[in-house]
């Protein structure tokens, strides 16, 4: 079994549930008292909300590249950033490591070429909706348009997502709105929804939706154990 790193923090509300979806994938896959080998560097997340907050991409990509070599330094053979907006900065990390960076939109844009799926309504921050980094990756490598939420819409998602889920908060007067929004999405053409911010899937489960839910925390988890254990 290879060491994955993983990068957290952003916020730690996700980051724990990366934590738990590795070691229950380990052992779902080993049996017996198996757990996974993860070196874990866990960022305070108020420095790089700021950064995000002001755009200082630039800084926000250094200090996540040097948090990410103290990952590899503790013996890590590959890395999950446990975010997707800080992927916004992934050249800079990726530059930095010697070990592979495994990109959360890869980890989606192949489950949902695998099912046949080209155009989905995309939930995240406003970096990750708005910014062509995430969107354009999946276009360019998968074929995969994706639909964002109108802008008031998407000021609510954002909005949500910085205000409660990333403090452990989760409402039911949210978790309706999202669904409106979702409904909103299908009716425009969307055949799935990307839940394309890690702390989405706290608030959102495939019962809130007549669309495929494809949770980005989760498949991320999936290309880690692959390649912990299936890489030889």
């Amino acid at each position: 079994m290879k060491t994955i790193g993983v990068l957290g923090g952003m916020s730690w509300e996700s980051t724990q549930s990366y934590y738990r979806l590795l070691n229950e994938g380990v052992r779902q896959r080993l049996g017996g008292h198996h757990s996974a080998r993860i070196a874990l560097v866990s960022v305070d997340f108020a420095e790089i909300e700021a950064l995000q907050r002001s755009g200082q991409w630039d800084e926000a990509g250094q200090q996540l590249a040097k948090a990410a070599g103290q990952v590899e330094a503790a013996g890590a053979e590959c890395l999950l950033l446990a975010t997707n907006t800080m992927h916004k900065v992934a050249p800079a990390i990726d530059s930095a490591l010697g070990i592979p960076l495994l990109h959360i939109a890869d980890a989606t844009g192949e489950r949902l070429a695998a099912d046949g799926i080209d155009q989905v309504g995309l939930l995240g921050t406003r970096f990750t909706m708005e910014q062509p980094f995430y969107r354009e990756r999946l276009t360019e490598r998968y074929g995969i348009h994706c639909l964002i939420p109108e802008e008031d819409e998407r000021e609510a998602v954002h909005r949500i997502i910085f205000e409660e889920l990333v403090q452990g908060v989760v409402s039911d007067d949210s978790r309706e709105h999202y669904r409106d929004i979702v409904a909103n999405l299908h009716a425009r053409g969307a055949r799935a929804i990307i839940l394309g911010c890690t702390e989405i899937a706290l608030l959102l489960s495939p019962q809130d939706s007549a669309l495929p839910l494809y949770d980005t925390t989760a498949l991320h988890v999936e290309m880690g154990l692959a390649f912990a254990l299936d890489a030889r």
